[in-house]
C-alpha cells in the first residue's frame, strides 16, 4: 500500500495529513522505500487504522 492507497483509505485525507500519519512513531514501518515513495503492507496499515482510527472503520458500514 503506497501514500495514495493510504490517502484514501483513511478518507481522502490531504497529502500533508498522509505524511504526518505515516510519520507518527507507532504508525508501521514501511516494508519498502522505492523511488516512488514508501511501501508498506495493507494489513499493518489496516491494523493501526483498527486501533486508531475507529472513525473511518464507522463511516463505511
Amino acid at each position: 500500500m503506497g501514500a495514495h492507497e493510504i490517502r484514501v483509505r483513511l478518507g481522502w485525507v490531504s497529502r500533508q495529513r498522509a505524511y504526518q500519519i505515516t510519520s507518527r512513531a507507532d504508525f508501521p514501518v514501511p516494508v519498502a522505500d522505492l523511488a516512488q515513495g514508501k511501501v508498506w503492507l495493507t494489513e499493518d496499515v489496516e491494523a493501526w487504522m483498527k486501533v486508531h482510527r475507529r472513525d473511518a472503520d464507522e463511516t463505511e458500514a
